[in-house]
């Protein structure tokens, strides 16, 4: 049984550091290296890789704010189907919300990207400006599915007359 116990006590693990018998400078040898350390080539940061590492955040960090408007489009889809096409306080709501947060944003697109500099700042402003005009488009849509927009004459000019219906259907009958 002490067989056993001296045999494990004897064998040394990766990381152990055995405190007791040695000198510090015995022990500071014997440490493995961390993975992905090397040691020939020595610190693995230094300070311009540090600001490359810093101007690629940047970097990365603006073009998810300008990526916003257009990843925020098949949320504007899904909440646009589960509205419905009725007139209600719901939809108009969600139409009005759909409307007014792209027209905010392009109004505050200069305080948005006042921080953004360098070669990136043009394409990104005209992405997140392109986003923006999408999910306008998309409220429009909304608005003329709903029939919200005036599309004919006689929606703005009280002489013309509407146009007449020239054939209805509901349940797969056709109604005279």
């Amino acid at each position: 049984m002490s067989l056993a116990v001296s045999r494990s006590n004897n064998r040394k693990f990766k990381w152990a550091l055995d405190f007791t018998s040695r000198s510090k400078q015995e022990r500071a040898v014997e440490v493995a290296s961390a993975p992905g350390y090397n040691p020939s080539v020595g610190q693995v940061y230094t300070e311009t890789s540090r600001q490359s590492d810093s101007s690629h955040l940047i970097i990365k960090k603006s073009w998810d704010l300008a990526l916003g408007p257009l990843k925020q489009v098949p949320m504007n889809l899904f909440i646009m189907y589960m509205s419905g096409n009725s007139i209600s306080i719901f939809p108009i709501m969600m139409v009005g919300m759909l409307v007014i947060r792209p027209i905010k944003a392009l109004f505050t697109m200069q305080n948005t990207f006042k921080m953004i500099e360098g070669s990136h700042a043009a394409g990104q402003k005209f992405v997140y400006f392109l986003g923006n005009v999408v999910n306008i488009a998309l409220a429009l849509y909304k608005c003329q599915s709903m029939g919200l927009l005036p599309s004919h004459a006689s929606d703005w000019l009280a002489f013309v007359e509407p146009q007449t219906q020239m054939e209805f259907s509901g349940g797969g009958i056709v109604l005279f």
